[in-house]
């Protein structure tokens, strides 16, 4: 189905039927629930209100995906820019002078994999809204990424499990993946995230449902690959709890899967997706990521406090001993 984004009146709440008249632009939904293809789009000449268009389309779909846009580096972040304010490309990771600063790059033979399900950089107090990736070189077979809908795993909850997340606060810890880096390999000194030099990784605090600033949904906000525990709770209840989160946010129904190719550019919503990088191939592959800034993520209880006093609780003596 080929969904056109054009000058009618909105009849509903999706947020892609509130575009400005005169914008158009293909969108060919890839999954039920998230995931689209866009066309009739060009990065090098998008006008404004294609650009407004597409942040809009993004919020709505999830993840974006755009064929045929053979961009270098500097013109994948001022497309960027163009969409919202940039971050550092990492918090921790140096990708080299010779790369723009905005630039995460992902190098299979420097260990840059990301075969383990998380949403960018949520061991920070604010994550990143949105990443936008592109890839430089692809093996010839392998190296799809999978994108699990968030919204639409708390919307399949049953009701008693949405109520008991809407109360539940989660740790994100970044040193496991880059605890050791940061310390080790950067001397203790990373980059500057929110205006401020990074010079460690103190786990933070956030609401387990994140409410989308655009839309209103709710989404599971949780993953395996920063998430540590649950607050408040017992290690087994927390488990537990975590676990039954996983299972069902990377349902396959919840999930849809892009094939690269050299050209292709895909956006995804930070604040309502997470994903994974199959680890399938032996040939290189490089990707490079450019991230918008995002805000604190609020839940039904609200702002949480990202760093709330967990010492003496049995995590904290674990948490320690990580990186």
């Amino acid at each position: 189905m080929t969904a056109s984004i054009n000058g009618s009146a909105p009849t509903t709440t999706r947020a892609s039927d509130n575009i400005s008249s005169g914008v158009e632009f293909d969108i060919t939904p890839i999954g039920p629930t998230h995931g689209a293809r866009i066309s009739g789009f060009d990065i090098a000449t998008a006008s404004d209100s294609q650009i407004a268009a597409l942040r809009i389309a993004l919020a709505e779909h999830k993840v974006l995906v755009l064929n045929d846009q053979h961009l270098d580096d500097d013109q994948h972040v001022r497309f960027a820019a163009r969409i919202g304010d940039l971050t550092a490309g990492h918090p921790v990771w140096d990708s080299g002078a010779d790369l723009p600063a905005e630039v995460y790059s992902l190098d299979s033979t420097d260990n840059g994999f990301a075969d383990v399900w998380h949403t960018d950089v949520t061991f920070m107090p604010r994550p990143p809204a949105a990443s936008i990736l592109r890839p430089l070189v692809l093996p010839q077979l392998g190296g799809d990424t999978n994108w699990a809908d968030g919204e639409a795993a708390y919307a399949s909850l049953s009701s008693p499990m949405q109520r008991l997340a809407d109360e539940l606060v989660a740790v994100h810890d970044g040193n496991r993946e880059f605890g050791y880096y940061l310390r080790h390999r950067r001397s203790g000194k990373g980059n500057v995230w929110d205006g401020e030099e990074v010079t460690g990784l103190r786990p933070v605090r956030h609401p387990v449902v994140r409410i989308h600033p655009v839309t209103g949904r709710k989404a599971l906000f949780v993953n395996p690959g920063f998430t540590s525990h649950i607050a408040g709770v017992s290690e087994a209840e927390s488990r537990g709890l975590l676990d039954a989160f996983y299972g069902h946010l990377t349902k396959p129904e919840h999930i849809v899967r892009h094939s690269w190719s050299l050209g292709d550019v895909v956006l995804w919503d930070n604040r309502s997706t997470a994903h994974y990088a199959n680890r399938d191939y032996s040939q290189r592959r490089i990707m490079h990521r450019v991230t918008l800034r995002g805000d604190r993520p609020v839940g039904p209880q609200g702002h949480v406090e990202p760093f709330g006093d967990e010492s003496g609780h049995w995590w904290a003596a674990e948490s320690k001993s990580v990186g």
